[in-house]
């Protein structure tokens, strides 16, 4: 199984990559876990925000193949504790799915087109954080989720 977490931009905020990495360097190596950090679209401050999203949308689809599972992180998504994350995880890695890509949106969110697209939305949180911390978020959770699978003892209830 692969895991990629698809972000468009990327973090420059160097506080925050140092702990993203604290986390990544403990993901398991079987799930082949990549952040793809997908460039700004050109020119984004002069497109509508409706027209930034298909912008976006378009680099988003470059990366997702037809049987690929896409989960948009998504204010309006569903939320899960960490257990239920973590058997979430599991139930993917038991059901020979390849790759799944966890999306990251811009500042206005995602187009219809990746909406449509996606296999599921998942929301972290009702409150607002920024994309960059979003991304430490879900790589912490990733990892806490790999904790509980293998009954260590970092996640308590």
């Amino acid at each position: 199984m692969q895991i990629n977490l698809l972000c468009i931009g990327k973090t420059d905020d160097k506080e925050i990559t140092s702990l993203i990495n604290y986390y990544l360097k403990r993901l398991p190596k079987h799930w082949n876990f990549e952040i793809m950090e997908i460039s700004d679209v050109k020119n984004a401050k002069n497109l509508s925000p409706e027209l930034l999203k298909k912008e976006e949308a378009k680099l988003f689809m470059n990366h997702i193949d037809k049987n690929d599972v896409v989960i948009i992180l998504d204010e309006k998504g569903k939320q899960f504790t960490s257990r239920e994350f973590s058997q979430k995880i599991d139930h993917w890695m038991n059901s020979s799915i390849k790759k799944i890509h966890l999306l990251i949106g811009g500042a206005y969110g995602f187009s219809e087109e990746i909406y449509n697209r996606a296999n599921e939305k998942m929301s972290l949180s009702k409150m607002t954080f920024t994309h960059q911390m979003i991304r430490l978020f879900i790589v912490e959770q990733l990892y806490r989720a790999d904790q509980i699978l293998q009954g260590k003892p970092y996640h308590n209830d």
